[in-house]
């Protein structure tokens, strides 16, 4: 079975944030919640890079780990779900992401600001498949229309790609080679050391 993974390709990343307006249209993200967010380092200056973030749906999700109601739960594609039946909003997720990924859709004092929405990777959630139950609480349901994550094909430079992991290695692994930076790639260095060249 497929791994279904995102990769932001740094370096075709132009920042114009369609990733972004895409997610909120296609899934009617209230205000003050943005699933994916184009982050960007060195703004201004050489070296200048913008990707694209959201939840990462890791293998090991440190926000299942530390879910007191174990409402986190893994597809068989690799999805990390939520179910908003069983969250009690009590943030702890929101703390454990490395990636920001869990956020609260209101803002207030604790035990108002609700339950935790974050990346379904248009997958919907635990409510039957394209049922209007399932959209209200999580969006569209693209992955069982056989459609891939919206963000990522509304990407014009296809800086943001979804898919099987192994595939969307291969084809950044493909980029790499065609530029010519071997293992100076942004972030190569940082990841794998000196001890893996292309």
């Amino acid at each position: 079975m497929a791994r279904m993974k995102f990769l932001c390709d740094a370096d075709r990343c132009i920042e114009c944030n369609a990733c972004v307006t895409a997610c909120k249209n296609e899934h009617e993200v209230p205000w003050g919640i943005n699933r994916r967010r184009v982050v960007t380092i060195n703004d201004g200056l050489p070296g200048e890079r913008s990707v694209s973030m959201a939840c990462m749906h890791c293998t090991d999700a440190p926000c299942a780990a530390v879910c007191p109601v174990d409402c986190f739960y893994t597809t068989d594609d690799a999805v990390v779900l939520h179910s908003k039946d069983t969250c009690i909003g009590c943030g702890y997720c929101f703390y454990a992401c490395p990636f920001g990924a869990p956020q609260y859709p209101k803002v207030g004092n604790f035990g108002t600001r609700g339950k935790m929405d974050k990346c379904t990777y248009c997958a919907g959630g635990p409510e039957a498949d394209m049922t209007e139950a399932e959209y209200i609480k999580y969006g569209s349901n693209r992955l069982a229309e056989g459609k891939l994550p919206l963000c990522a094909e509304m990407c014009s430079t296809k800086a943001l790609l979804a898919g099987d992991g192994d595939i969307i290695a291969e084809i950044y692994k493909e980029r790499v080679v065609t530029r010519g930076y071997g293992s100076g790639a942004w972030g190569w260095r940082t990841a794998y050391g000196d001890a893996i060249t292309v």
